[in-house]
């Protein structure tokens, strides 16, 4: 929750309340309508209401929430991206007693996170300062019943996957760090038809060659799909099998959030459109400048 002077606080309609240039962003806060938006180089990263934390929040982040549907306990996820820390505020807000460790390449943005969005370390929650794909090859003790993935980099033309983050050797190494019902969730800026839909292709076939089940999530208020890949191989979703999914972790968790229900709706098992013509994404073949960094 935000501290009581965030909440209190009176702001003209638009104001940038901070500004900064750090190794890798330029950050900006600023207020708007009742809202506090963080963005790193002219690209929106987080939104929350300032009334209410909990809400607010781009409806993706949700959808981070979907691999407790195979791990209705789970004690420890991990969270690759900061941000504003909409993902974290969810756990910490609904579900307790999960740890999440999150990992943030940018110093510069925990600082922002903690003073500006209410973001706080505790027992339940401890940032990492480092490159995502460094922490999980030097991840020897921790296993993880689901991982989030929303590490984006971006420049003056938009925000991009990074590419070390996309391959199908970095979906090998997340897997080993996943229990054996373990979900990977990945946020993917793009469309189905159009507008980067050979990401979303690719990033579809990548993780089909790690994960047996990948399922995916297209948001309402955005251009963000997200995806999951499910380690375990024991068949795939259907009507009765999700509802008893929902049933088990209503009971395990009493306080999840109502939208968790209506937000079902979206799941999408089949192949999108662009996957037939999409690459598997390699790290020995990296078309970056094609597919995942925004045109100049």
């Amino acid at each position: 929750m935000l501290t009581v002077a965030l909440l209190c606080v009176a702001v003209a309609e638009g104001a940038v309340r901070y500004r900064s240039q750090s190794a890798h962003n330029q950050i900006v806060v600023e207020d708007k309508g009742g809202y506090r938006m963080l963005r790193f180089n002219g690209s929106m990263e987080t939104r929350l209401l300032i009334a209410n934390p909990l809400l607010g929040h781009f409806e993706y982040t949700d959808y981070f929430q979907m691999p407790l549907l195979w791990n209705p306990k789970a004690k420890r996820v991990l969270v690759m991206g900061l941000g504003g820390g909409s993902t974290q505020r969810a756990f910490q807000g609904y579900y307790p007693t999960v740890h999440v460790d999150t990992v943030e390449l940018d110093p510069a943005v925990a600082k922002v996170a903690k003073e500006w969005f209410g973001v706080k370390e505790t027992k339940t929650h401890t940032i990492h300062i480092s490159d995502g794909r460094g922490y999980l090859r030097r991840n020897k003790n921790r296993k993880y019943e689901a991982i989030m993935m929303d590490a984006y980099s971006s420049n003056t033309y938009g925000s991009f996957i990074p590419y070390h983050l996309a391959t199908k050797e970095f979906f090998q190494l997340a897997a080993e760090d996943l229990t054996a019902n373990g979900v990977l969730a990945y946020n993917v800026i793009g469309t189905y038809q159009e507008w980067r839909a050979d990401i979303v292709g690719s990033m579809y076939r990548t993780m089909k060659t790690v994960f047996p089940h990948v399922y995916h999530f297209p948001a309402a208020d955005s251009q963000n799909i997200v995806l999951l890949g499910v380690k375990a191989n024991t068949g795939g979703l259907t009507s009765a099998t999700l509802r008893a999914r929902v049933d088990l972790l209503r009971r395990a968790q009493p306080k999840l959030p109502a939208y968790f229900g209506p937000r079902l709706a979206r799941i999408r098992a089949s192949a999108p459109p662009s996957a037939e013509q999409s690459p598997v994404l390699t790290d020995d073949h990296a078309p970056i400048s094609k597919l995942l960094v925004p045109a100049k």
